[in-house]
């Protein structure tokens, strides 16, 4: 029987949020809002992750603050007009899918905040081409040619908690059952656990136990307010020597189940141009597996997983506990529909679909009210 296509529920305050299957779309960046509001790209790029035939999907990065986001082009949480546009465009998607859970990654880029898109290259903006001041754990910037970021203070720390808090209840209160807290790539949470970007001499700098302080004290208050499904993307490495390590992310999701979380999304890299990434194949499986094992917390393994088959093997070797993919899901927007032919699997779908599939194909489509399947 294929694990990948067995039903998986996170345990949460509010009650159980059940998954109908155990692919999870990773959040994707679409640099395409207008002011942090989504618009009618969201629209049909939601829509069409939901008609996938995944498990759960996640939103891209939301920045909580309009200084906490990576590009001038990236989706906001942070005030009513953002949350007003995110939440009619979500619930116009919804109602033109199957129902499927939705997670919202939480985000501040911190020191890698005012960039240009990818396709413009990435770089970080200066103020007469759009960007705007950043901020970060300690003045140092990512690149260094780039402009410094200028150092929180506890002030604006405590802030930005509570930013995370408002985009936290602002989730609840549009009816997405999860959220990701994102603590990799280099962006700020991650800018606190690396000690390559962190260099602060307070309580949230030095020590392992400073430097994961301000990303535990936003997760906490996360949890004090928002009861659904509440989890972390992690990178579990920084790829650099004297960065953040897979033994510090094992002993941080440790912290974090004790204090609530459901989930741990293992990914890695992001916060140095110095790192040395083994790319190939199922190349983060190993650090999911590692975190999975040591910790006891729920794992989501990603990276260079694209095939049903690669998949599944992850799962019945107990390397995950679910599986995430992102850009596979773009080249194939039915990719949980070809998983689930290839493995025996089922998927819900609507029926303007069921037709679609080739004449050689097994049946793979349930319906809750007919039992098409």
């Amino acid at each position: 029987m294929s694990l990948l296509f067995t039903p998986f529920t996170f345990d949460a305050p509010n009650g159980p949020l059940t998954l109908p299957n155990r692919i999870v779309v990773a959040p994707m960046c679409q640099y395409s809002s207008v002011q942090g509001q989504a618009n009618d790209w969201h629209l049909a790029h939601w829509t069409q992750l939901l008609n996938s035939g995944s498990g759960m999907v996640t939103l891209e990065a939301t920045a909580v603050s309009a200084v906490g986001r990576i590009s001038p082009g990236c989706l906001g949480l942070w005030d009513d007009a953002t949350a007003a546009a995110l939440s009619d465009n979500l619930h116009r998607a919804r109602r033109l899918a199957p129902p499927v859970p939705v997670c919202i990654q939480l985000s501040h880029a911190g020191r890698k905040a005012s960039s240009a898109e990818p396709w413009n290259g990435g770089l970080l903006m200066p103020p007469a081409e759009g960007g705007w001041p950043t901020v970060a754990p300690s003045a140092l910037p990512h690149l260094p040619q780039e402009t410094a970021p200028t150092e929180l203070s506890l002030a604006d720390i405590a802030q930005i908690q509570a930013d995370f808090v408002q985009a936290a209840q602002r989730s609840h209160h549009m009816g997405i059952e999860a959220v990701e807290l994102h603590a990799a790539h280099g962006y700020l949470l991650h800018q606190f656990l690396s000690p390559i970007s962190n260099q602060r001499s307070d309580q949230y700098g030095g020590s392992f136990e400073n430097r994961i302080r301000f990303p535990l004290e936003v997760f906490k208050a996360v949890r004090a307010v928002f009861g659904g499904a509440l989890g972390m993307r992690i990178s579990a490495t920084d790829w650099v020597d004297g960065g953040w390590t897979l033994d510090e992310t094992v002993a941080l999701s440790v912290q974090l189940k004790q204090a609530g979380a459901q989930f741990v999304h293992i990914s890695s890299g992001g916060v140095s141009p110095l790192q040395k990434i083994p790319l190939g194949p199922e190349y983060q499986v190993p650090l999911a597996k590692a975190v999975r094992e040591r910790s006891g917390l729920t794992t989501f393994a990603v990276g260079l997983i694209t095939e049903p088959e690669q998949a599944e093997g992850v799962l019945q070797r107990g390397d995950a506990d679910l599986v995430a993919l992102a850009r596979s899901f773009l080249y194939k927007p039915r990719w949980g529909w070809e998983a689930a032919v290839a493995l025996d699997g089922a998927v819900h779908a609507q029926h303007q679909y069921w037709r679609s599939l080739p004449r050689e194909a097994k049946n793979i489509f349930i319906d809750a009210k007919i039992g098409m399947r």
